[in-house]
């Protein structure tokens, strides 16, 4: 088993690993992704943490069908989803590599 030294050291460890975990998350919350639908004419900017920043629509738009519209939002918002998830998993990635499979943090 572990001795008081090896305890603490692993303490010591799992303590650091979550302040990186923080400070990474926190650094999230300011990375910004861009979602687009529609060749680019419905574009959703928001942070990793999923707060949204700005909607565009593009003014032709505005003029169409407004289910179409409501599709294009979804989609753009989608696509700005799926943005955010892969830099935050590339992110953290970084920083839970080696960690046992199925280890969950904070400990």
């Amino acid at each position: 088993m572990f001795n008081k030294g090896q305890l603490a050291g692993l303490m010591k460890q799992a303590q650091a690993m979550q302040d990186n975990l923080k400070r990474a998350q926190d650094e999230l919350a300011q990375v910004e992704v861009q979602g687009q639908s529609g060749g680019g004419m419905v574009q959703v900017l928001m942070t990793c943490k999923h707060d949204v920043r700005r909607v565009t629509i593009d003014p032709s738009l505005l003029t169409d069908d407004k289910d179409m519209l409501e599709d294009l939002v979804a989609a753009a918002f989608n696509d700005a989803v799926r943005a955010a998830e892969e830099v935050s998993q590339q992110k953290m990635g970084k920083l839970t590599a080696g960690l046992p499979p199925g280890m969950k943090l904070p400990f």
